[in-house]
């Protein structure tokens, strides 16, 4: 039995979920684990820079304004230097709080946004996990 766990776990994809809300990373945890993932959280940059040392997620989902107002890029630019493979959602509410729009479908901001996927906050859980399936594939 302690074997056939063991297996399991290995098939499970682990997801890294770096937010300073902490509803919005209890509720996803829980929705993720939900659907078969194993899930890290971390409440910012911080707490992201000590697990990405001692973990090797198969996707990180990141809020771009915590402690500081570009931990999310500075997150997304330290996993891909670790591993580009690495799939990166990140999260904001940017756009309706400071009116600032960000994208990733040119070139140039591709070049300086190293995630793989932006999502405007408020997000549903559904809207997340279309984008996680899809990068997982």
């Amino acid at each position: 039995f302690g074997a056939k766990m063991m297996e399991q776990n290995k098939q499970k994809k682990l997801i890294l979920i770096v937010d300073d809300d902490v509803d919005f990373l209890t509720q996803n945890k829980m929705l993720l684990a939900n659907e078969g993932f194993e899930v890290v959280t971390a409440e910012g940059q911080v707490e992201a820079e000590k697990a990405l040392k001692e973990i090797n997620p198969d996707l990180v989902i990141s809020d771009l304004m915590m402690e500081n107002f570009d931990g999310g890029f500075w997150i997304s630019e330290t996993v891909k230097k670790k591993n580009p493979n690495i799939p990166v959602i990140l999260v904001t509410s940017v756009t309706r709080e400071l009116g600032l729009k960000f994208d990733t479908t040119t070139d140039d901001e591709r070049s300086w946004i190293k995630a793989d996927k932006l999502l405007n906050k408020p997000i549903r859980f559904e809207q997340l996990f279309k984008e996680v399936q899809k990068l997982l594939k």
